[in-house]
């Protein structure tokens, strides 16, 4: 089987790629209904008069802050995966056209990388804005994510390895 062009590999990711991009669009709407309701409920802490959460027993209503800031980083989260597969939604289609050395490729692998890492330092923020507004709930420190680390260090070469390519193929364009 063909790794690039029409009925390839590569169209088959794609078509994948499309498929978790039209859900992600889906869930970051929902996770944006979810924050509205929670600011509304905010606003109005009388509509949750008697709701309880499971843990502890502790009113819904006291808990708004947290529950929408939950919300708020998830969907920061899902907005920051939906930029990664929408780039790699149009690598994808540039291998699928049998052209895998796109100059424009060389930019969307360093937004990859740049998102990655965002997504990580987002991890660690989380984590400490937790910790400091719940400090019963946040025991465990988060790790150093090497293989995260290590993810970003591989798409930024890789995004050098796309550029001297790209660069290569213009050098052969001009050859007679």
């Amino acid at each position: 089987m063909r790794a690039l062009g029409p009925g390839s590999v590569s169209s088959f990711l794609k078509v994948i790629l499309d498929v978790v991009y039209a859900a992600l669009i889906v869930g970051l709407g929902a996770v944006g209904l979810l924050l509205i309701a929670a600011l509304v409920f905010s606003f109005d802490p009388g509509l949750l008069r008697g709701m309880t959460l499971s843990a502890g027993g502790a009113s819904l209503a006291s808990r708004w802050p947290a529950v929408t800031g939950g919300l708020l980083a998830a969907g920061l989260y899902i907005a920051g995966v939906l930029v990664i597969v929408g780039c790699l939604r149009r690598i994808f289609a540039t291998l699928t056209a049998g052209d895998p050395f796109h100059p424009d490729n060389v930019s969307r692998l360093r937004l990859i990388g740049a998102m990655l890492a965002a997504l990580e330092l987002g991890r660690y923020g989380v984590w400490a804005v937790g910790a400091w507004l719940m400090p019963e709930v946040a025991k465990a420190r988060p790790g150093l994510s090497l293989t995260a680390w290590f993810s970003v260090l591989v798409v930024f070469v890789l995004a050098e390895v796309f550029r001297e390519g790209a660069r290569l193929r213009r050098e052969a364009e001009l050859t007679i």
